[in-house]
Order: structure tokens, then C-alpha cells, then sequence
């Protein structure tokens, strides 16, 4: 498994559930995607479908020896997913506080005082 996929990957589903994409797209199809829109949920699982439609497997045994790495490389993913979303929150954050700092908001009945 290619680690740059797995964490582009993981990066994209992030991003989506963060920037709103996910919430986008459950008001135009008026139904919940209770799996997508957790961000650790939507890693974990899309790292694991990755995972498993990307091992060569010549037999059946040979899936049960590339499973265990595959599903622990899928929780790793899940359990950054939710760090990083934690940062994509600090930097949000941030980011209000420094735009309110270089454009504060005027509400103009004030100026009429």
C-alpha cells in the first residue's frame, strides 16, 4: 500500500467533512451519510476498501497474512484523521481571530451615535 495515497486519502476526507463539502451534499440528496460525515469513519473505511482492492492476492490465504496490516494501517489513518481535523479547527480559529483583528465588523446604527 502506498503510504502518499493513504494519506492523500485521508487528507481528502477530512477536508471535505471540514470545509462542509459533506454537509453540501446531504441538503441536495435530503438524506443523513451518517459514515461520510464523520471524518474518522469516512478514513477509516476508505483506507480499508484501498487497502484491500490494492493487495495482489494469489490465494485466499494470502488475504487473511495482508489483512492485519491493512486494517491497522486503516486505524492509524482514522485515529490521524481526527487530529488532523482538530488542527483544521485551531487554524479556522486562528484565522477568524486575525480577519475580525484586520477588518473589524461596524454595524452602521452605531455610526449614528
Amino acid at each position: 500500500m502506498d503510504w502518499l495515497n493513504v494519506l492523500m486519502i485521508t487528507f481528502s476526507v477530512v477536508a471535505a467533512n471540514h470545509l462542509g463539502l459533506v454537509a453540501a451534499a446531504e441538503g441536495i440528496l435530503h438524506h443523513r451519510l451518517p459514515v461520510i460525515n464523520c471524518p474518522k469513519c469516512a478514513a477509516f473505511w476508505s483506507v480499508l476498501a484501498y487497502g484491500i482492492s490494492t493487495t495482489p492476492v494469489a490465494s485466499a490465504s494470502g488475504l487473511i497474512t495482508a489483512l492485519p496490516p491493512t486494517v491497522a494501517i486503516a486505524f492509524l489513518s482514522a485515529w490521524s484523521a481526527v487530529w488532523l481535523d482538530l488542527f483544521m479547527g485551531i487554524i479556522d480559529h486562528l484565522y477568524i481571530k486575525v480577519y475580525d483583528k484586520i477588518y473589524p465588523t461596524t454595524n452602521p446604527a452605531d455610526a449614528d451615535t
